[in-house]
């Protein structure tokens, strides 16, 4: 999920070319209504670093009601930690591709 249509869709690209299948959402009501399809499961949900701080807490409330997964926050440069998300991290490819795997690991 991202307010930024290039970095949605690099991060797209780059988990798809991990292999992962990948629903991605520009902006707020497309995240909701993502989280709402019919016969889709999500094993994580990121949520971009574009995406403002009381948008991001709205989307986190939504998917925690309806969506039941993990859920990745990508961080601006020196901000605190999203404390509703599972967990945080600096948006660098490097560490996105990590945290991923990890969490689906688990």
């Amino acid at each position: 999920i991202s307010y930024d249509a290039s970095l949605l869709w690099t991060r797209q690209l780059m988990l798809q070319q991990m292999g992962y299948k990948v629903i991605s959402a520009e902006g707020f009501v497309a995240a909701l209504e993502a989280c709402e399809m019919p016969n889709v499961k999500f094993d994580l949900a990121i949520l971009g670093h574009s995406i403002p701080a009381k948008d991001r807490e709205r989307i986190i409330s939504h998917f925690r009601q309806h969506c039941n997964s993990p859920i990745l926050a990508l961080l601006r440069p020196h901000e605190g930690a999203t404390e509703s998300a599972d967990r945080s991290i600096d948006p660098e490819p490097e560490k996105l591709i990590a945290a991923v795997r990890e969490i689906l690991s688990i």
